[in-house]
């Protein structure tokens, strides 16, 4: 890299020079030279030997640190932290001629490494000090972020032919180097006997930043109209990140001033140094455009406690972007924890999550005595630690009943008195368990200092199985005299919009950056921006195989069948499915439709089932996660179920496109009338939202008194009802509400009003047609009310999707008459039935003259932070079998054009599996515009015996990647072509 090659020549602000430290490592370099050839030799060289049994004959034929040292740039030193502590920051500059050969005799490979480049700021901690020699207890040691690598492989094309080294990549060493060193990894050498390593490896976060995203203003329009004559608007999202922590906002439809109202919660490890970095996009279907970023040093954040301001938008013309940003201090005592919970509850802003009250810190340490597996073999244990619905795991320890892990983990908790700490000890198959525990946080909270640090002894484990933790419970307190920055006033001018009936709205700032709503009646509604951005998940449970046989006979000795059923939970919403009776492969066919906000960490869960008289036999689960779902779009795959030792189930999984045009909803109509499912479901043609905000002029009560105002707002057999409000004719309820509709042309919205459910005060019956009619179809006014008085209305906003479905069938343009497609002009979309279509008669696909061979499915994407291309090898399907035993298959893919094959790359290799699952990630330092110009030349193999040196292709695909939304980075199926005869 010719930025690191003239790193002398860089000068860094508040940044000693320290030539005479570069002298002592120029003087000391030939000595670190030997260090590490013998490092390499005696240590590094034997431990990957034992690791695979393709590498027992690596050896390291030269280790030449070369003549070139590594260099201080500069250090600083932080004096304004812990006095039992010293903080260096050390700019390190690194352009070696380093030489090293490895041979791997048993496939007559040679390889290595010639040249190495490396830039960083490495942070190094020098703690405890103590008053005897050697004065420091530990050295601790991480880069903030993730420092610059360049490697100069030679022969890395040999490397990539070895099973075992397939993977091999300078990214693979970044990640290495990742994973012990950048943050929130550290390094910790200790220099004295006794210390508690795991809490100087995974110290206490400095702090916790909550993040209020409000808004942003004056952005670049990127959606222009007539090629670029006329501007347009834009549909900005944010990127927020904190390290390795990120976030994204939702996205705001044609608004160059986006109100986002969205709160986020990051832990802060060290300050100063870690930034909180805000990047600003447009939304768009093929390429997302850049609208600008701004970054703020937290170590700011911290010293004034809250920062409420406007940060503009920097590398683009113009555009600032509001934010507010708190600083939380972790208290080692529960007495102002009650306190918190109520200020979280009154806490207005539009979340993903509720604010936490707490984090939980749990450093795994170790266990003693784990059950043996069968056989009396030593397990292989690995441990699930969940807590307010996230589940972490530890490293897996091999091949011992009393592993050391020295892991440790982080949660955000809401309410600590209402949680619990669930730890289950596994084997590394996660299927067998070693023990479990559970540890309510109310024990937490009764302990000195929020803190537990003992032996616990472990459930359903053996008698003697111990597990040893520390707990650490901190409560995150936002200072009661921490004033705000001033935010500064947003500008009036030729942005300022303009409000019903010609008046300008009120842009003064309350607190927290909110608006102040204006002393007149308004004429529209004002839903918070979340409205309406609730998306509809639909699950077609199809089937499954080979479940395992519950109903035995004869005391075990005759195999019998199970009745299986299926439970669904997503969102608190449980779905049973009906029970077949003795099947172990049983059809389904059920269909379920659900409302869902967009909130991180959702998941669905199935659970299988037995049904018995007594009590119902577990068959396996498995878990999803929602986002993962929703990126793919459409998914229609076989899931394994955990647990159990065989079994898996027929998903077909989809995240519907909410779309205003009408044009969709004849096709989709078309479409409902096809289906046919067990449960006698319909599929939804549309999502129905409703903001019901206020009403003005209602009847009084009999008696006199103003009434207390409910409203009950029905679609077909579906109700839902407001609160209900204090006295008053002019009651405000702001509330929303969500429905399927199945037939919108067919279907009426009503609103029945009443005193406290009671005396009835005025209705509406609002037929959705009416909205059909309507611009985006969306009917935002004043109703009159009948039933009441003449004056009597509700001010409502009514928004009407279309739910789009890749499954539904799409008409030809007109004019069209390519093909044969019958005298309807109807074309197939997708197959309207989602069992193995290669088992049905009848029904012929567009490339049923293309010889297909299985599907491959990837995630190509671009990492805009690392600046990197990517490509994850999730899994293959319906592969074609190569011999009767089926296939033994690998991915090998290279991008093109690559004279050196430099990006060669492969998988593991899947034994016999025909539906091999991989789940690896390759990475490579491209930028945007040359990974836009690669060729992804993939095969499918099928690997035979090494010494036929045979490859027994299964099928192939080419992809050029400017036909990717690389940002994007959604998971896709592609069709693999078969080898021609």
């Amino acid at each position: 890299m010719a930025g690191m090659a003239e790193m002398d020549e860089v000068n860094f602000p508040d940044v000693e020079k320290v030539e005479w430290v570069n002298k002592i490592i120029q003087q000391a370099w030939p000595f670190i030279g030997q260090y590490l050839e013998k490092l390499l030799v005696e240590t590094i060289a034997p431990a990957i030997r034992a690791s695979s049994i393709h590498l027992q004959t690596l050896s390291f034929t030269k280790v030449n640190i070369g003549d070139k040292a590594a260099k201080v740039m500069g250090v600083k030193a932080h004096t304004e932290q812990d006095s039992k502590q010293v903080m260096l920051d050390l700019y390190l500059s690194y352009a070696g001629d380093v030489e090293v050969n490895v041979e791997i005799k048993k496939y007559f490979c040679k390889a290595g490494v010639k040249g190495v480049q490396l830039y960083g700021k490495l942070r190094v901690i020098l703690e405890p000090l103590i008053g005897d020699l050697p004065l420091v207890g530990a050295i601790t040691m991480f880069f903030i972020r993730r420092p610059k690598l360049d490697i100069n492989w030679t022969g890395l094309t040999n490397l990539l032919d070895i099973p075992g080294l397939s993977t091999m990549s300078d990214t693979m060493i970044m990640d290495a180097i990742a994973s012990y060193l950048v943050l929130p990894n550290r390094l910790t050498v200790p220099l004295v006997p006794d210390l508690q390593i795991a809490q100087l490896r995974s110290p206490l976060p400095r702090g916790v930043v909550r993040i209020h995203l409000l808004e942003a203003e004056d952005l670049t329009a990127k959606d222009t109209i007539i090629k670029g004559l006329i501007d347009g608007k834009s549909d900005p999202y944010a990127v927020l990140r904190v390290g390795t922590q990120m976030f994204t906002s939702h996205h705001v439809d044609n608004n160059l001033n986006p109100q986002w109202r969205e709160m986020f919660e990051v832990i802060v490890h060290e300050v100063p140094g870690q930034e909180l970095e805000v990047e600003v996009f447009d939304k768009d279907p093929d390429q997302d455009d850049f609208l600008g970023r701004v970054k703020v040093d937290l170590d700011i954040v911290k010293k004034a406690r809250v920062v409420d301001d406007w940060f503009n938008l920097r590398d683009v013309p113009s555009g600032s972007v509001h934010l507010r940003l708190e600083w939380l201090s972790l208290l080692s005592s529960a007495e102002r924890l009650s306190e918190v919970i109520q200020k979280n509850q009154n806490l207005t802003s539009k979340t993903a999550e509720p604010p936490s009250a707490a984090i939980l810190a749990v450093y795994l340490d170790q266990a003693h005595d784990l059950p043996l597996r069968k056989g009396n073999k030593d397990p292989s244990p690995m441990v699930q630690i969940s807590a307010q619905d996230a589940t972490k795991e530890s490293k897996t320890c091999y091949g011992t009943n009393s592993p050391v892990w020295g892991d440790a983990f982080t949660f955000f908790i809401q309410d600590p008195s209402k949680q619990d700490i669930d730890i289950q000890v596994k084997d590394d198959d996660r299927a067998l368990s070693l023990g479990s525990l559970t540890v309510p946080l109310m024990r937490l909270l009764a302990s000195p200092e929020l803190t537990m640090d003992q032996w616990f002894q472990l459930e359903n484990s053996g008698p003697a199985s111990r597990i040893y933790i520390k707990t650490v419970l901190r409560i995150l307190w936002l200072s009661d005299d921490a004033t705000p920055t001033t935010p500064s006033p947003r500008p009036s001018g030729p942005g300022t919009q303009v409000g019903p009936g010609g008046l300008a709205p009120d842009l003064s700032l309350g607190p927290g950056g909110s608006a102040k709503p204006g002393p007149t009646r308004p004429q529209q509604t004002s839903p918070d921006p979340e409205f309406a951005t609730e998306g509809v998940l639909r699950i077609h449970l199809v089937e499954a195989q080979n479940l395992i046989a519950k109903d035995n006979f004869m005391g075990g000795m005759v195999k019998g069948k199970s009745d299986p059923y299926v439970k669904i939970r997503v969102a608190g919403i449980t779905y049973r499915s009906h029970t077949i009776k003795e099947n172990l492969n049983p059809v389904w066919n059920e269909l379920y439709e659900v409302i869902l906000t967009q909130l991180p960490g959702q998941e669905i869960q199935f659970e299988l089932f037995d049904k018995d008289i007594d009590q119902d036999d577990f068959l396996g689960r498995f878990k999803l996660n929602l986002r993962d779902i929703i990126s793919a779009q459409f998914t229609d795959t076989w899931y394994t179920l955990n647990d159990v030792k065989s079994g898996r189930v027929h998903l077909v999984l989809e995240w519907l496109s909410r779309v205003s045009d009408l044009s969709r909803l004849e096709q989709i109509l078309l479409y409902q009338e096809q289906q046919s499912y067990q449960n006698k479901v319909v599929p939804s043609a549309a999502a129905l939202f409703v903001y019901v905000e206020r009403a003005h002029g209602l009847p009084l009560k009999k008696s006199g008194k103003e009434p207390k105002v409910g409203a009950d707002v029905l679609l077909k057999n579906v109700s839902q009802r407001t609160k209900v409000c204090e006295r008053s004719t002019s009651p405000r309820w702001e509330e929303a509400f969500h429905y399927l509709v199945r037939d919108p042309t067919d279907e009426s919205l009503i609103v029945k009003l009443s005193h406290s459910w009671g005396q009835a005060l005025g209705s509406l019956t609002l037929p959705l047609r009416e909205v059909l009619m309507e611009p985006g179809l969306v009917l935002d006014r004043w109703f009159s009310l009948e039933g009441a008085l003449p004056e009597s209305q509700i001010l409502m906003r009514v928004t009407l999707r279309v739910l789009d479905t890749q499954l539904a069938v799409c008409r030809r343009a007109p004019g069209d008459a390519d093909g044969d497609v019958g005298g309807d002009g109807v074309i197939p979309r997708w197959v309207p039935s989602h069992l193995d279509i290669r088992q049905r008669s009848g029904f012929s696909m567009a490339y049923d003259n293309v010889s297909t061979a299985g599907q491959v499915k990837l995630t190509i994407g671009y990492s805009t932070e690392e600046n990197r291309l990517f490509i994850v090898v999730h899994s293959c399907r319906t592969l074609a079998a190569c011999s009767k035993d089926g296939a033994d298959p690998y991915v090998s893919f290279v991008l093109l054009p690559d004279k050196k094959a430099t990006t060669k790359r492969r998988t593991a290799t899947k034994k016999r599996d025909l539906n091999p699952e991989f789940n690896e990630r390759f990475d490579f330092d491209f930028t945007l515009e040359e990974s836009i110009q690669r060729r992804l030349d993939l095969s499918v193999k099928n690997s035979v015996s090494f010494m036929s040196r045979e490859r027994e292709l299964i099928g192939k695909l080419q992809l050029d990647l400017d036909q990717i939304d690389l940002k994007a980075s959604v998971a896709q199926w592609y069709d693999l072509i078969a080898e021609p005869n």
